[in-house]
């Protein structure tokens, strides 16, 4: 009998333990201020000290995306087809938040060359958001990105807050 009560008092601890890590973690998705941290299904994972967007009220903020597969989690072959990953990537964050391309209000794109990268940069948003419009949009060369790559592209995106 004290061995059943034991096991019972040991099983209730661990279901309490897992009870307040569950809960722990799904508050930490969401700041006190109310600031969600977004981590949406078919997403790339990111690698360190970051997460891949937050969304502040009517605003989705995406970080920093790159032309990452996010089936394999590695860098996509081929320049352009880098360079469109990278915007699909971010465009898969921004709709998981209710928000399109034709919702970006500004987006920064980095690339490692700017005369060889900005005419596929051009060409693929031409591509994504059709004939416009176009969001506001700063692009700065840079002389290294992680993991050697060539583009990275973040975005700024509106999307009302559903209530």
């Amino acid at each position: 009998m004290s061995d059943t009560g034991s096991l019972l008092r040991t099983a209730a601890a661990a279901a309490a333990f897992s009870a307040t890590v569950l809960t722990a973690a799904a508050e930490q998705a969401t700041s006190p201020n109310g600031v969600k941290t977004l981590s949406p299904d078919g997403a790339i994972k990111p690698t360190g000290t970051w997460n891949l967007g937050t969304r502040a009220g009517d605003f989705i903020f995406v970080a920093g995306m790159r032309g990452i597969d996010p089936k394999t989690n590695t860098l996509v072959a081929g320049d352009e087809a880098r360079i469109r990953q990278a915007f699909l990537n971010m465009k898969l964050i921004a709709e998981s938040e209710g928000a399109g391309l034709s919702d970006a209000v500004r987006i920064v794109v980095y690339v490692t060359d700017m005369f060889r990268f900005r005419p596929m940069v051009n060409q693929v948003q031409k591509e994504l958001w059709g004939e416009g419009p176009y969001p506001p949009r700063t692009i700065v060369e840079v002389d290294r990105l992680n993991q050697d790559d060539i583009f990275e592209v973040e975005g700024t995106f509106y999307a009302p807050a559903r209530k």
